[in-house]
């Protein structure tokens, strides 16, 4: 390959990638076609890229882009994928898809900068989504109070279900 192709290679890698600084390295080359459509298409979905690259180039473009933590990881077939809400959210995929296809393997990724082994990505998918953790912050502010009205109406509703009964039973 010449040189003047590597570089428009590793321009289009620049070009793809951007501003990401999120990224996972997948080696999906043991899929099958059908399988490899299908997994694509999802990811697409989800506005996830996934782009297989060559590792020497893609290394080289993404230092350019200030992006060295995946460089340990780029060895043999790699597959970069970046994009869906953020990087919990794009582990949470990958590691669903690699559970339920054996040949899809984790290699690694990067997250601001740092590095993420296959078990980072793992211990990164298993963390509550930004939804799932606003969630719970509302109700931890929002139990103190319901627990104050449910004490406070507690003793009112035991009395006028005691009253009700005299009542139910005056009338028998």
């Amino acid at each position: 390959m010449s040189k003047r192709v590597k570089e428009m290679l590793m321009a289009d890698i620049r070009q793809r990638v951007g501003d990401n600084q999120d990224m996972l390295l997948i080696d999906a080359s043991r899929l099958d076609a059908v399988t490899t459509n299908r997994f694509r298409l999802s990811l697409r979905e989800q506005e996830i890229t996934a782009l297989t690259v060559r590792n020497t180039l893609a290394k080289k473009a993404l230092n350019e882009s200030g992006i060295t933590g995946l460089d340990p990881y780029l060895e043999g077939s790699s597959t970069l994928v970046w994009g869906g809400e953020n990087i919990v959210a794009l582990s949470k995929e990958i590691t669903r898809w690699a559970k339920d296809l054996q040949q899809l393997q984790i290699k690694g990724g990067t997250s601001e900068g740092t590095s993420l082994t296959p078990g980072d990505v793992d211990a990164l998918s298993k963390i509550p989504s930004r939804e799932e953790l606003l969630g719970q912050i509302a109700a931890a502010l929002l139990s103190p109070g319901a627990n104050l009205a449910a004490a406070l109406m507690g003793p009112g509703a035991q009395l006028a279900s005691q009253v009700e009964k005299i009542g139910e039973n005056q009338e028998q």
